[in-house]
């Protein structure tokens, strides 16, 4: 059954109201968000993070994060969490960038798309 676009805004604002963090892996984050990046100076951390309202079937981040990244390094997966808990709610990929030296790593946009989602 093809969703219409007001229930998948209705979807997407419940999972951006409980989203709060963003995270970021240097490999597959699987179902319960491993392989993630740790260490540096300063110290690698998740990010707090805010959605805009859905609308057309997709929520956008409000705002870019900026992420420490230690030395020897490569951001694979960014990762989404509900800081209460915490609990992983799910990941994209984005294009690996890797890090010979420490650094920062910004994830300037992001958007969460029912629509790019197949249905059977």
């Amino acid at each position: 059954m093809p969703l219409t676009e007001g229930a998948k805004d209705l979807m997407l604002d419940a999972l951006a109201a409980v989203v709060d963090e963003m995270s970021l892996h240097d490999d597959s984050p699987g179902s319960t968000g491993t392989n993630e990046i740790t260490g540096g100076t300063p110290a690698y951390a998740r990010q707090a993070c805010a959605f805009d309202a859905a609308s057309g079937g997709s929520i956008a981040l409000s705002g870019p994060e900026t992420f420490d990244i230690p030395a020897s390094t490569t951001v694979k997966y960014i990762g989404l969490w509900t800081a209460a808990g915490p609990v992983f709610r799910g990941y994209y990929q984005v294009a690996d960038e890797a890090y010979a030296a420490q650094g920062t790593y910004q994830v300037a946009s992001g958007t969460v798309d029912l629509n790019a989602v197949a249905s059977a």
